[in-house]
C-alpha cells in the first residue's frame, strides 16, 4: 500500500534512509565522516520537518509489518543545471531486501502523478554516478541522463549524474 506520509512515520523514514544510504554507499565499512553525515542528517525531526514542509510532499510504501520504502518530491527545489525544473525526485528508497517487489516503480509512478498535478513538465533528480543499478532502474522508467553534479558532504565531492523526464508521458513500467 503507497499513502501520504504522516509525522508518526518520521522514526521510520530516518531508520530506512540510514539502512539504504549504508547499504548503497558504504561496502567496506563506516569511516567517522560518514557516520557523521548520516547521523545528522537522518534523523526523526528532519523527517518531522519534512512532512509539515508545503514545498514537500513524502509518500510511503506499506506492508504488514511497517515501511518498506518512500519518495519524496521537493517543489522548489533549486536546479543543478540551467535545463531542469524546480520539480525534483528528493529521495526514492526502498529497503535492500523489498527492492525487486515493484516498490520503487509504484512510488516512482506516484512521484511522477504528483508532478503531473502541479502542472510541472518535467522533474529531475540526482543520482551518484557509480549506482549503476539505480542508473538502470530510472533509465529503464524513461529518465534521460542530462548532465552532472556534485554531491558534497564536508570538503568532498562525489560525482552524480543529473537525470530529468518529461512527466507529461506515462512512465515505463
Amino acid at each position: 500500500m503507497i499513502r501520504k506520509a504522516q509525522e508518526c512515520d518520521a522514526s521510520p523514514l530516518a531508520a530506512i534512509s540510514i539502512e539504504v544510504w549504508l547499504d548503497t554507499y558504504l561496502r567496506e565499512g563506516v569511516s567517522p565522516h560518514f557516520a557523521e553525515y548520516v547521523l545528522l542528517e537522518f534523523t526523526a525531526q528532519n523527517f518531522r520537518d519534512a512532512i509539515g514542509d508545503s514545498a514537500k510532499a513524502i509518500w510511503v510504501s506499506e506492508n504488514a509489518a511497517g515501511i518498506d520504502g518512500f519518495v519524496t518530491v521537493c517543489s522548489s527545489a533549486t536546479p543543478p543545471l540551467a535545463d531542469c525544473s524546480p520539480l525534483e525526485i528528493a529521495t526514492l528508497y526502498v529497503r535492500p531486501r523489498q527492492q525487486s517487489g515493484g516498490r520503487g516503480a509504484a512510488l516512482l509512478q506516484c512521484a511522477l502523478e504528483h508532478c503531473r498535478d502541479l502542472g510541472g513538465e518535467s522533474v529531475w533528480l540526482t543520482v551518484n554516478a557509480r549506482n549503476s543499478r539505480a542508473i538502470g532502474f530510472y533509465l529503464k522508467h524513461g529518465f534521460n541522463k542530462i548532465g552532472t553534479t556534485q554531491f558534497r558532504i564536508g570538503d568532498q565531492a562525489y560525482e552524480n549524474n543529473v537525470m530529468n523526464i518529461d512527466v507529461r508521458r506515462p512512465v515505463a513500467t
